[in-house]
Parts: structure tokens; sequence; C-alpha cells
């Protein structure tokens, strides 16, 4: 299910696990659920439901593990305190359940030191599964920016950033960054990115309405209002257009 577990409700996703999985992982998902909300929380050095974690992917699949992961994770009502100490331990992959089960854990910015590092990485899994719902609310300006690029450098598509068309609309500072880039790889004889150009877009302002005519009114003089011009081409072939100097 990749992106999508940060945004699918949890009860959605724990009715598709359990109609996915076959008798005998659904008994130890069942039993996994249970022991977590019977004693959630940390105990000792790593409670019994950390370690149902590492095994989620032997019991499940692969393909399921990270949706059993966080729904374990919700079970244990993880805080953030707790998702910190098991992101900092766990393996890669359990890095990446907790990435996508903040959006349901926890309603405010303490967990963005878990985001800010994931998005350090060269992990580009760790690197999508951190720009889910939780960045696009809680994730500054300045570093969100710079996930972008590294979306684009790094080859993670631009679908799996939440919220992407919000984040991006009307970032003069963002079509800036884009522009260089897209620069610098041509000057280098690279490719731009495809998906350099769908985020470029964004960037742009909505046209402004042009108000109506007051009834009766004379058209007042000079050029016409709310036509398209024709834009000049760009210095650089295979750049996109609003780079500032």
């Amino acid at each position: 299910m990749g992106s999508t577990l940060g945004r699918t409700p949890l009860d959605e996703l724990h009715t598709f696990v359990t109609s996915h999985l076959d008798g005998a992982a659904r008994a130890w998902f069942d039993r996994a659920l249970h022991e977590a909300a019977a004693r959630p929380g940390p105990h000792g050095p790593i409670s019994v439901w950390e370690l149902r974690l590492a095994e989620a992917g032997r019991r499940c699949g692969p393909e399921h593990a990270d949706a059993v992961r966080v729904l374990i994770l919700r079970a244990a009502r993880a805080d953030a305190d707790t998702l910190t100490r098991v992101y900092r331990q766990g393996t890669a992959a359990e890095r990446r359940a907790v990435l996508y089960a903040l959006p349901h854990l926890v309603p405010g910015p303490a967990a963005l030191p878990i985001v800010e590092d994931a998005l350090r990485t060269n992990d580009t899994r760790l690197v999508a599964a951190a720009l889910g719902p939780y960045a696009a609310r809680h994730l500054d300006a300045h570093n969100w920016r710079h996930a972008i690029l590294k979306c684009l450098f790094t080859g993670v598509p631009v679908d799996e950033v939440a919220d992407l068309a919000r984040r991006a609309r009307a970032d003069a500072e963002l079509a800036r960054m884009l522009a260089d880039y897209a620069d610098e790889r041509t000057a280098a004889g690279r490719p731009v990115p495809e998906d350099l150009y769908r985020v470029h877009a964004l960037t742009e302002r909505e046209p402004e309405a042009v108000p109506e005519p007051h009834v009766g009114a004379e058209p007042e003089a000079g050029p016409a209002t709310g036509v398209p011009t024709a834009a000049e081409p760009s210095p650089h072939p295979g750049t996109p257009s609003g780079k500032e100097s």
C-alpha cells in the first residue's frame, strides 16, 4: 500500500489487512494486537509488541508488513516518545512503519525530528514515507522545499508527497530553486526530471480574476486585459520558466 498508509483511516486499514491474510497470519496478527493493547507503552528494554514489529514481515508477508506494523503501533497507543525510540532502535522497515504511523498517532509537531532524520538518509523508501500527511502539516517551508529537491535528484516520485499542490502553490522560492536545479542539469548535459516541470507548474500563482465592468461604464483605454501573451523563450532550452536572477 506504500504511501497510502498515512492517508487511510486505520479502521479501514485493519479491515483490508484482515481480509487479505490467511488463517495462520490472521491469528498471529490478532494475538499481536491483543498483546499490544493489553500492555501498551514501553516495558523494560523492549516490549513484547516491539518484538512483534520485527516479526511482521515473516508472519504476514512483506506486502502487508508495513500496514500490520502501523496497526500494532496504534494498538500499543504509541506516543511521540515511544515512536522516536522505536524509530531509533528499529530496522529500516520498522522505521518506515513509524513514519507511516505519525499522522495517525501524533497530533502535533513533537515527532518532527523523526521526519527530518529520514529526509537526511539516502534510503528512498524512508524519504517517501517521511513526506506523508504528517510532514505536509508540520514540516517548515525551508526543509519541505529541500525535501522536494531531494525527491527529484534521488528519483522519489513526487506523487509520494502528500498535499503537494497546496504546499507548492505560489511558492516563489521553490520555483527559483527548481529553475536553478534545472539549469544545473542542463549545463551538465543531463536530463531534467519530468517531475520538476510538474512541481514548477504548481508554484505558479493562480491568475487573478478580471473585474466585470460596471453596466453603462465606458471601457478604459489601453490594451485589453486578461489576454495571455506568449511566453518569452527560455535562454536555457529544457528549463522551466520563472527563474529569478
